[in-house]
């Protein structure tokens, strides 16, 4: 369903990418999310399965590069259009969205520097590609270490007692990295490249880690069994294991000395996403209430006749549209100033993500008991949502992350 955007300086460009990128959501990921869910983890990844038909058709859309520059072979969309198009694709399937955009990752995390050798080895491959032969995934989440890892520049970042279970260590021309992440990592036991996040130097804590980009072929790499899960099952994820794994040190992104800062920039670009994607979903959920209350009749009359249901809907309403206006704004301003404002985009995560979930949950209880079916769409974008509020860093955990922002930089300064 359509929406109204308050943004009133849309080009006619914006809104014909609006519209394509949402047919593309109503007539290819709903149909094929819905399936997926219904499948077991290993079907979900079967040759044949229908989540190759999405993965093609979006790839061939370019969907694939919508964070990669355009002189690399990007879409060559502003930040909002960015924004704008990934809403779209939410609404319809959180976790094939989540899975288009992990798998430009390591090409994303390339460009962030831009090295020549990276740009050839990693970018231009990525974005020539229109079969979904080459699929990124982001490595960071290990299994003693989650939302932990999302803290840069938090006093923990820099304990020397705390050890991570993937580190890097240079041997002549090579990194040699060993270690497991977890089975958290998404679209980890598809994906043919990994933007691996690891410890280099012990001494920083986690502060002292590395940004590595690597093919998965590498001798040495193997991979674990596809997650089962309660929410978003049509997104692949599973662990990653390496074992001595030697990799040029070309392939790295960045070292210890300038992780924190470029983790720092890429949470400032995700957890905004995580907003975005959440403006999305809590947006499927208030038209599949709205829908279903105009011709579910209970005690004589339609449900949205009932006020406590128009009460509930506007409450629902305003969740999604602050919701939109908090991440998308969050994100064009991060996507465009060198120094990112991560708190906007720990508030378009922590606020977008829990808004999500609670318009799922007031969407099923207008449903009733025909919430809980799978019979209607409701019950699967339920699961999404309570998903989200763990996914990409817990919100609590981002909540500290950002609280400990404010109280160093708050008031930032304009300019």
């Amino acid at each position: 369903m359509n929406y109204l955007d308050l943004d009133l300086t849309l080009t006619e460009e914006d809104i014909e990418l609006k519209k394509a990128a949402h047919r593309f959501a109503k007539e290819v990921m709903r149909p094929i999310a819905k399936k997926l869910d219904e499948m077991t983890p290993e079907e979900v990844i079967a040759k044949d399965s229908p989540f190759w038909d999405f993965m093609r058709k979006a790839y061939a859309l370019g969907y694939h590069t919508i964070l990669i520059p355009e002189p690399y072979g990007g879409m060559d969309l502003t930040s909002k259009q960015q924004a704008i198009i990934y809403e779209e694709l939410a609404w319809g399937s959180v976790g094939l969205t989540v899975a288009l955009g992990v798998a430009a990752f390591p090409s994303f995390g390339a460009s962030l520097v831009a090295e020549e050798v990276l740009i050839e080895k990693i970018i231009e491959p990525f974005c020539a590609c229109k079969d979904a032969s080459i699929i990124g995934c982001w490595g960071i989440t290990e299994p003693d270490h989650g939302s932990d890892t999302l803290l840069p520049f938090h006093p923990i970042f820099s304990d020397p007692n705390i050890k991570a279970q993937c580190r890097a260590k240079a041997d002549g021309d090579d990194y040699v990295i060993s270690g497991q992440k977890s089975a958290w990592v998404s679209c980890g036991t598809i994906a043919t490249h990994c933007a691996l996040f690891c410890q280099m130097d012990q001494s920083m804590g986690m502060a002292g880690g590395g940004i590595f980009a690597i093919p998965l072929d590498l001798p040495g790499v193997s991979k674990g069994a596809p997650l089962n899960k309660l929410g978003q099952r049509d997104l692949n994820q599973g662990e990653i294991f390496f074992d001595n794994v030697r990799v040029p040190k070309e392939n790295l992104i960045v070292g210890p000395e300038a992780y924190e800062a470029m983790l720092d920039i890429t949470l400032s670009t995700t957890t905004a996403m995580m907003g975005i994607f959440a403006a999305g979903i809590a947006r499927a959920a208030l038209d599949e209430t709205l829908e279903y209350a105009k011709n579910r009749v209970q005690g004589g009359k339609k449900l949205i006749d009932y006020p406590n249901v128009q009460q509930k809907i506007f409450h629902m309403f305003s969740k999604v549209e602050t919701t939109r206006l908090i991440a998308r704004a969050a994100y064009i301003y991060n996507q465009n100033t060198t120094t990112p404002a991560e708190e906007y985009s720990n508030v378009a995560k922590v606020y977008g993500c829990q808004s999500a979930f609670d318009v799922c949950n007031d969407a099923i209880q207008i449903f009733g008991g025909n919430g809980l079916t799978k019979e209607y769409l409701i019950e699967k974008l339920f699961r999404d949502s309570r998903a989200m509020l763990i996914e990409d860093g817990s919100n609590d955990t981002l909540a500290i992350g950002g609280g400990h922002k404010v109280i160093e930089t708050y008031p930032r300064m304009d300019g």
